[in-house]
């Protein structure tokens, strides 16, 4: 089946509040649990815009697919209707152009989607981006060996390592403390502003 392809000069609106949980409704009631969450989704798009091959010349039907755990042929399911993935589809490209746009107009304003948790002493709260960074590592695993001098380089492999912890099946934090997971969690952000300063860095120089 084929899907459109992420096009960077498109004029999708951002999805708002209302319409992220929406979408992270939509996808919680699909019938199979491969079906990302509105976290894990940010974080796979992250990783897609942040990736050495650029998410515009990979075709639809590469990524759009793994949202929802793939597709069955010849009867692409889970979906009800194709009005229903149509909806989801364009959900999804709405919020990747919105990531893009926001690291390019205002990325001091971009916020990930991380969950929070209660933490061990009253009205506390602590940051965990475990799905969020499974959804990032789910995007690394379309082009692993792309990825690869990125999670080995000098300038590079300090900003991925709190994901790697975090979201990795043997990552170093999956018993992690609150606090452990809190720091690493907040780290994120800065890095992924960071990954993409150096990407844009590359393609000027290319």
């Amino acid at each position: 089946m084929q899907y459109p392809q992420y096009n960077p000069a498109s004029d999708n609106r951002p999805l708002s509040d209302e319409e992220l949980d929406d979408l992270d409704e939509l996808l919680s009631v699909l019938p199979t649990e491969s079906a990302m969450n509105i976290e894990a989704l940010d974080g796979y798009l992250t990783g897609l815009l942040l990736s050495p091959h650029n998410l515009a010349d990979l075709p639809g039907d590469a990524w759009l697919p793994v949202v929802w755990g793939g597709d069955q042929e010849p009867d692409p399911k889970p979906f009800a209707s194709g009005k229903q993935r149509k909806k989801v589809v364009m959900a999804v490209l709405r919020h990747v152009q919105s990531i893009a746009m926001a690291w390019t107009h205002a990325p001091k304003a971009w916020e990930p989607i991380f969950s929070f948790a209660e933490g061990e002493e009253e009205d506390t709260e602590y940051a965990d981006a475990e799905d969020w960074a499974a959804g990032f590592l789910m995007a690394v695993d379309l082009a692993p060996e792309a990825w690869g001098p990125l999670f080995d380089g000098a300038e590079t492999a300090e900003l991925l390592a709190p994901i790697a912890a975090l979201g990795g099946e043997d990552g170093a934090l999956a018993e992690g403390s609150a606090a452990e997971r809190d720091e690493a969690s907040r780290k994120i952000p800065d890095a992924m502003l960071a990954l993409w300063a150096l990407r844009r860095g590359a393609d000027q120089k290319a």
